[in-house]
């Protein structure tokens, strides 16, 4: 199992209830298997969610938030540890050099430009954290088949099946980590 996993999602609740309930369910997970969150410090949306339960069920959340962002994405006052740094791409590598994997829940662009360069990290060598995907309801369904096609047209270099563990939900995700652990 691991020490601590990076969470990236939005800031957003999105238009699906099952979004903020599988936040909610993984947080409560990672603070039941004393697994740290690293996440991007907002207290809004499935940021402020999966914070929540883990605070909430005694666990520990670390949060980076760039400077830019302590308003817009309402900085979370109650964390256990809270970085400010300067800008988007210090938070990014802060989050990574803090976890030992990441899961993606639903989010916007922010969320996805995360993803890739986790992925595209992974890809050059800069690391080999494993990537989940949370598919809740189904959100990733069309990015998947893009990504596949991305593949089949011969832009990447491996399949991304290779580089990123999909999931439909927080309990599949643990009893995945527990089976390869």
């Amino acid at each position: 199992m691991y020490n601590s996993l990076a969470v990236f999602c939005g800031s957003k609740m999105g238009n699906d209830p099952l979004y903020e309930q599988h936040a909610k369910d993984l947080g409560q997970l990672m603070a039941t298997n004393k697994i740290k969150l690293v996440y991007g410090g907002g207290n809004k949306g499935l940021m402020g969610a999966v914070a929540n339960a883990v605070l909430d069920n005694g666990g520990e959340a670390i949060g980076v938030i760039p400077e830019i962002l302590i308003n817009r994405e309402h900085q979370h006052t109650g964390l256990t540890v809270l970085h400010t740094v300067a800008d988007m791409h210090t938070r990014k590598k802060m989050i990574y050099d803090l976890s030992d994997a990441a899961i993606v829940l639903p989010g916007g662009n922010g969320t996805l430009d995360e993803m890739f360069e986790m992925i595209t990290w992974n890809a050059l060598s800069i690391h080999d954290k494993k990537i989940i995907l949370l598919n809740s309801a189904g959100y990733y369904n069309s990015l998947m088949q893009h990504i596949t096609n991305m593949y089949q047209q011969g832009f990447l270099y491996e399949d991304w099946r290779e580089i990123i563990e999909v999931y439909n939900t927080p309990d599949a995700i643990f009893d995945g980590l527990s089976n390869k652990n």
